[in-house]
């Protein structure tokens, strides 16, 4: 039975009860997290369940605190790591919602293509879903003790960071804190893992190069970069990834052109296809 089978089968049963479910979807830029939500919305709606999609990076704050959340961040970007959403503005919809006290569930909307392309805060969505998908790169990572952080324990790991990326990831190691009560309400995690993490920044390149082909918004290669690199560098998977994929209820390992080529549990995954997980420059471009 395939991923997109079983959550289907379990949120079936699930919601026969009135239950009302969120399932998180984690995997890096590029590896079709959007794709398989509208694969999963389309499934859903055959099997006459309705399913709604949100992004974590619908809950990026408002431009001007924004701007002052990732003041002096190494990578010169004004949105994607950890301190940069509003993570309340997702709970504030979800909550009501699963609890019976709404019949809608409302959810915040950003729009990339405004400010020149740095984006902003649009209306919200509202309307009725059995089920919600969350996704995000960063969905169900949590803050490490600040002894695995220090400089020593870094440089034991071979993470190749700078003095003030160090800085800044024990910035976003304490801003995780405010992510935890909605990581708390996935009822299932689902992953999308890389067999090689030198393939996210390639995945995000060729999504580039096809937004441009068909007239959409594009970002220019040297800041699509600083951006992947800021994925990688401001939670690097060693420390954050792995721990999510232990605990995830189905993963996908994919390969450099995104095609399964395994998937199954959490823990058999990363018994057979955890390898280490380089954010060295080689890695990040």
């Amino acid at each position: 039975m395939s991923l997109e089978d079983a959550l289907l089968a379990w949120c079936q049963q699930e919601t026969r009860s009135g239950r009302r479910l969120v399932i998180g979807l984690n995997g890096p830029v590029g590896a079709g997290k959007s794709t398989l939500a509208r694969c999963l919305q389309q499934r859903f709606a055959a099997a006459d369940l309705q399913l709604a999609v949100a992004s974590i990076d619908d809950a990026y704050l408002p431009w001007q605190q924004r701007l002052e959340a990732m003041a002096g961040n190494p990578y010169g970007v004004n949105r994607v790591p950890p301190g940069s959403h509003d993570p309340a503005a997702l709970l504030a919809g979800i909550r009501p919602w699963r609890s019976g006290a709404t019949q809608q569930l409302e959810l915040p909307r950003f729009d990339k293509t405004l400010r020149d392309g740095q984006g902003d805060r649009v209306a919200p969505w509202c309307g009725a879903a059995d089920v919600l998908l969350l996704e995000g790169w960063m969905l169900g990572c949590r803050p490490l003790p600040e002894l695995q952080l220090s400089s020593s324990a870094v440089e034991d790991m071979q993470l190749d960071l700078s003095p003030a990326e160090l800085i800044w990831l024990q910035r976003c190691n304490h801003a995780l804190k405010a992510y935890e009560q909605l990581w708390q309400e996935l009822d299932q995690l689902l992953v999308l893992w890389p067999s090689d993490w030198r393939w996210p920044r390639r995945w995000r390149l060729q999504a580039e190069a096809r937004q441009r082909r068909g007239g959409g918004g594009w970002m220019p290669a040297a800041e699509l970069d600083r951006m992947v690199k800021a994925t990688l560098r401001s939670l690097p998977p060693v420390l954050y990834q792995r721990p999510v994929l232990a605990g995830a209820n189905g993963v996908r390992v994919l390969d450099s052109r995104r095609r399964c080529v395994w998937e199954g549990s959490g823990t058999a995954a990363l018994e057979r296809w955890a390898q280490p997980c380089s954010v060295s420059s080689s890695a990040t471009g």
